[in-house]
């Protein structure tokens, strides 16, 4: 008799990753009042999210990694140190700078490839928060995934939910931030607001790495490992105070941006005869 244990628990797993994200979607997506982005196009940023993305900050992440590692071992100095994935300064170095960089990229060009379809400023943040809750949703069934595998059903379940509570709303939040920049740049802003956003959800990722990893630092910085609970309960709490802070000023900037503007396309911006929309100064 077949056994469809093993795929119900994959299932399992799957819905309870999937549902949380799709829920600070709809929520994010109910900010834009009157004229809500259709869910056509936003599910389809879901998956590029989640299937492109993670994928590809994966492969580069691994890639970067292996490279490193080999580079301070064929080099063994102490200013490469950082380099070497498989000590603990390497690990953080990898946290802190490279996943930030890596993945934010990714899910800012997920979400660049679906500028033509922004009808107004508020669509950038939603758009935005699609891809980066696509990835966060994937990235976090593969993290639930590995633990299963090793801990069982009950030890996959909480990793999901301490995760769905954390680092699916902080990628969300980030690409949102980005995703707003963006969005000023294609209706004409002057500067570089792309590129702002862009260092602002690098930022604010590195931030919560630096939270979720407070253990590690400590003991770099001497303090022992008799706090290390302490820290990891107190790290992963801040964490989590960040990433629904983060997602609560999302939706307020798609709620403030929304109601800024009036109809399908937001008062503040009219389209030139020609090349892309323009900012039109407001009164």
């Amino acid at each position: 008799m077949t056994d469809f244990g093993p795929l119900i628990d994959i299932v399992l797993l799957v819905v309870a990753a999937l549902l949380p994200a799709l829920i600070y979607l709809a929520w994010v997506r109910s900010g834009e009042s009157g004229y809500p982005e259709p869910w056509s196009p936003l599910l389809g940023a879901f998956l590029t999210g989640a299937l492109g993305a993670t994928f590809a900050a994966a492969l580069i992440e691994g890639a970067l990694l292996a490279g490193g590692t080999a580079f301070s071992q064929a080099y063994p100095k102490p200013e490469f140190v950082f380099l070497n994935g498989n000590s603990t300064v390497g690990v953080l170095f990898l946290v802190l700078v490279i996943a930030p960089v890596v993945e934010e990229g990714l899910k800012a060009w997920g979400t660049t490839s679906y500028g033509p379809k922004f009808r107004r400023l508020a669509d950038g943040p939603v758009f935005g928060a699609g891809v980066g809750l696509g990835f966060g949703f994937f990235e976090t069934f593969l993290y639930g995934l590995g633990a299963y595998l090793t801990g069982g059903i009950v030890a996959g379940l909480a990793l999901i939910v301490v995760r769905s509570l954390s680092s699916v709303l902080l990628h969300g939040s980030s690409t949102a931030v980005f995703g707003y920049g963006y969005a000023k740049k294609r209706f004409g802003a002057s500067g570089s607001p792309e590129a702002l956003g862009y260092g602002a959800a690098v930022g604010l990722h590195a931030t919560f790495n630096a939270l979720a990893s407070l253990p590690v630092l400590v003991l770099l910085l001497g303090l022992g490992n008799q706090y290390a609970d302490a820290f990891a309960l107190l790290g992963l709490g801040l964490a989590i105070l960040l990433a629904f802070s983060a997602i609560e000023y999302v939706r307020s900037l798609v709620l403030r941006e929304s109601y800024a503007g009036a109809g399908p396309i937001n008062a503040r911006y009219r389209p030139p005869a020609a090349g892309k929309p323009r900012i039109v100064s407001r009164r």
